[in-house]
């Protein structure tokens, strides 16, 4: 049961960060749970491990975190549609 609320929670940081950068996340659920997780690694070595937590995140840096995955990945598949 731990592993599906982390995954949950995950794929909600995902898509918060998406939904706040205005960007859409390639690869839909998994796309978002991915971001999720990269996001909030992102997030805490940069912010630290601060905030409330919610299936193991640190809410507020995984979000932050995300969001810059979100915008980086936007801009590698916009590139990657130019070519």
């Amino acid at each position: 049961m731990g592993l599906l609320w982390t995954l949950i929670v995950g794929g909600i940081i995902g898509w918060l960060g998406g939904l706040i950068a205005g960007r859409d996340i390639p690869g839909g659920i998994i796309g978002n749970i991915v971001a999720g997780f990269v996001g909030a690694w992102l997030g805490t070595l940069i912010l630290g491990d601060w905030g409330p937590t919610l299936g193991g995140f640190a809410i507020i840096p995984a979000i932050i975190g995300s969001i810059v995955v979100v915008l980086i990945l936007s801009a590698i598949m916009r590139g990657a549609r130019r070519r």
